[in-house]
């Protein structure tokens, strides 16, 4: 902060809802700084879920001067509270990312058995809800129905929950962390996705795989709209009879694999970008005129 204001920048930029862009905005706005917020507007309207980013993403959303929505609801979301700053529906640039790096990927492989890819960190889901999700895997994995890959988070806590409940269980492989570009491949080669990722909840629709989200509530409620995806918590038994017709049932499963792209077409960052420009044009030569 204390760069900051030694010597102010025109314009700070955050993206998300993680505690670094919360911090970054907090800099912002003590040194007086114009803040914008990519990824402005997504709401579950519960405090608690997700924890804390719910919270933190309406902390910046209500001092940010350029609010950057990725949709149409988000915007709505943003306007219902008052937010002060100008609003703009962008599209988010996460989509931009996946669409550039799936332009590089490899062909994707065949395999015999359907895939289920599994992905599992948020921190509602910690105790009683991972082992919930450990269960409905060891019953889909009993089953027979699909090869599960498990992708194990940096989080050493979760990570370790998720090897001590699920080492060794015939059908499913645990596997290492994995880099953005890796991660794009296997939802796109995988016949079925669990997570409680929010960034996976945008992907998976774009790639055309079909998503069960391990939540109770989600902050992008679009790719339900679209019928990509389903909410369905941690209850092992919904779990399964979600994932069951999925996994043996090519009509159902085809049903949720039409690509979507209800948060955003990739271009994004230009238009972020062309904004960002304009204001800054604008802002200069309205200081000029009352110096």
């Amino acid at each position: 902060m204390l760069r900051m204001l030694r010597n102010a920048p025109s314009l700070l930029i955050v993206q998300g809802d993680t505690s670094s862009a919360l911090g970054g905005a907090l800099a912002g706005f003590a040194a007086r700084v114009p803040v914008a917020h990519v990824e402005a507007g997504l709401r579950t309207h519960d405090p608690a879920l997700p924890w804390p980013e719910e919270e933190y993403r309406t902390a910046i959303d209500a001092e940010a001067d350029l609010l950057f929505a990725p949709t149409d609801l988000a915007a709505r979301n943003l306007r219902d509270e008052h937010a002060p700053g100008e609003i703009h529906v962008t599209g988010n640039t996460g989509i931009d990312a996946l669409l550039r790096v799936e332009a590089r990927l490899p062909p994707p492989s065949a395999s015999s058995r359907p895939v289920v890819l599994v992905t599992c960190h948020r921190r509602e889901s910690w105790g009683d809800g991972v082992e919930a999700i450990a269960a409905a895997l060891k019953i889909l994995a009993a089953e027979r129905l699909a090869r599960i890959d498990v992708i194990l988070h940096p989080n050493a806590h979760v990570a370790l929950s998720m090897c001590t409940l699920l080492d060794g269980v015939p059908g499913i492989t645990l596997q290492p962390p994995c880099g953005h570009e890796e991660l794009i491949r296997r939802i796109r080669d995988a016949d079925l996705v669990l997570s409680d990722s929010g960034g996976i909840q945008e992907e998976a629709p774009a790639l055309g795989t079909p998503l069960l989200v391990l939540r109770d509530k989600t902050e992008r409620p679009e790719g339900i709209a679209t019928g990509n995806m389903r909410l369905v918590g941690t209850d092992p038994q919904r779990i399964v009879a979600e994932a069951r017709p999925l996994l043996t049932d090519p009509l159902a499963r085809a049903a949720m694999s039409r690509r979507a792209f209800p948060y955003g077409d990739g271009h994004a960052a230009p238009r972020i970008a062309a904004i960002i420009d304009d204001w800054c044009q604008n802002r200069t030569g309205l200081e000029r005129r009352l110096a």
